[in-house]
């Protein structure tokens, strides 16, 4: 079935649509460092001499300022292929301006965090306005300002996760472009991008071949060149993540596309632990005989060390490994993993989240159905992207945080599938106020 016309979006009130975004920018901004101050992890956990050490970003940071390279984000001097360069560089930057795991430095991670996370909205924007049109793409943009996981993991979590959600919108955004354009500099954009942000969290490369080859059929279909573009696309991808792949050739002699901790990743969530969704006292982090493992092993041989006991396991129990994937899915799209009380003792607030993330969910999947039924295209898209992404952590683990690059998409789908019911409701209205005004009363005649 061919796809529904490209809708080319003009805008026909330009200064109108910057005033709004420069609105909901600032108000997302101000929302999000509102609640830095209230961040109990920031102010105590890792300005603690105890477990300052647990912030692997940071320690990586150190290691670069330090002149050793990109070090271990355990505790240990090791070089290092565990997290990926870009966000660690960020947090080098800060930490050079501001001092190494000071208060001021945490703070302005988290600031930065706070700004990328607020900055989002305009892609947010974008991408609703040429899916769904105007009004749904305000909607889209409040929505997200307001979002409250977008306020939480922004001013609470000084990861990469804010950095990532602003290249993937905009990487969707492009492939909105790219569909309607074979122009070869877009393409090579769109590779460059990509590979930043596969740089930044290699977990997207998972969906980027997939919004490629999307844009590539859109063009097929318009008899649009289109073999030449994605060569050119996937040519830029690969330019931009060489340096990372040189990088670890030369230090670990072997071939390391992006990261190297997969073993320890599979471990973690597959050694028969079932209390919680990971088992975080077996980390390097937090226990003293698996940091002493990994010193005395080294980095690579280690890895391969935990995916060994990790294969092993679940070959030895694939019913176990069965059920666990199922629960790790169930976990990442409604927030509930377990109401027993040693669980609840660890993870307190799920018993208000488990609402929530479910019904955030749910509204998710009304706003694909409609969309499926009125902009298929659309739907394939957004499908495709919130299909794709969390599959990995079904297998291995899953945190909190890997859901949260796909928040912005759901709160699209959402606004939409609430406009779309708003829109049907007051049909309806029109519908029974006119039947009203057509149908004559009814003529009483009394009996004498």
């Amino acid at each position: 079935m061919p796809p529904e016309p490209i809708a080319y979006v003009r805008d026909s009130n330009r200064a109108s649509t910057i005033r709004l975004l420069i609105f909901v920018v600032l108000a997302a901004l101000v929302l999000r460092l509102a609640i830095v101050p209230f961040n109990r992890y920031l102010f105590e956990d890792l300005m603690d001499a105890n477990h300052i050490h647990a912030w692997e970003p940071g320690n990586v940071a150190e290691a670069l300022l330090a002149g050793r390279g990109f070090g271990s984000p355990f505790a240990s001097h090791q070089l290092s292929a565990i997290m990926p360069p870009v966000y660690p560089l960020v947090v080098a930057v800060l930490f050079k301006i501001f001092g190494i795991h000071t208060a001021a430095s945490i703070f302005a991670a988290h600031a930065f965090d706070c700004l990328i996370g607020a900055l989002s909205s305009i892609p947010v924007f974008l991408i609703a306005r040429r899916s769904f049109g105007d009004r749904a793409a305000r909607w889209a943009a409040w929505g997200w300002a307001f979002s409250p996981y977008g306020i939480y993991f922004a001013a609470a979590w000084a990861w990469s996760t804010q950095l990532l959600i602003f290249c993937l919108l905009w990487l969707i955004y492009l492939t909105q472009r790219l569909e309607c354009s074979p122009r070869l500099g877009l393409w090579a954009g769109f590779g460059l991008l990509a590979g930043f942000a596969g740089l930044t969290e290699p977990s997207i490369l998972t969906v980027i071949p997939f919004l490629a080859v999307l844009a590539g059929w859109r063009l097929a279909h318009q008899k649009e060149r289109w073999l030449l573009p994605g060569l050119v696309a996937a040519f830029a991808l690969v330019a931009a993540l060489s340096p990372w792949f040189i990088r670890n050739a030369f230090v670990f002699h072997r071939f390391i596309p992006m990261r190297d901790s997969m073993g320890l990743e599979l471990w973690m969530g597959n050694n028969g632990y079932s209390t919680r969704w990971t088992s975080d006292q077996l980390h390097p982090l937090h226990d003293a005989n698996e940091l002493a493992a990994y010193n005395r092993m080294g980095e690579v041989a280690y890895m391969e060390h935990k995916s060994r006991q990790a294969h092993a396991f679940i070959e030895a129990h694939p019913a176990w490994y069965t059920w666990m994937s199922a629960r790790r899915a169930i976990y990442l799209w409604t927030g509930f993993w377990s109401f027993h009380r040693d669980y609840l003792a660890m993870e307190p607030t799920d018993p208000a989240n488990v609402p929530f993330a479910t019904s955030l969910t749910l509204l998710t999947l009304i706003g694909l159905g409609v969309a499926w039924r009125r902009k298929r295209f659309e739907a394939i898209r957004y499908g495709g992207v919130l299909i794709l992404f969390p599959v990995m952590y079904y297998f291995t683990h899953p945190e909190p945080y890997h859901m949260r690059v796909l928040d912005p998409l759901m709160v699209i789908l959402c606004c939409y599938a609430i406009l779309v019911w708003r829109e049907r409701v007051a049909e309806r209205k029109q519908v029974a106020r006119a039947v009203a005004l057509r149908v004559p009363e009814p003529v009483v005649v009394q009996e004498t």
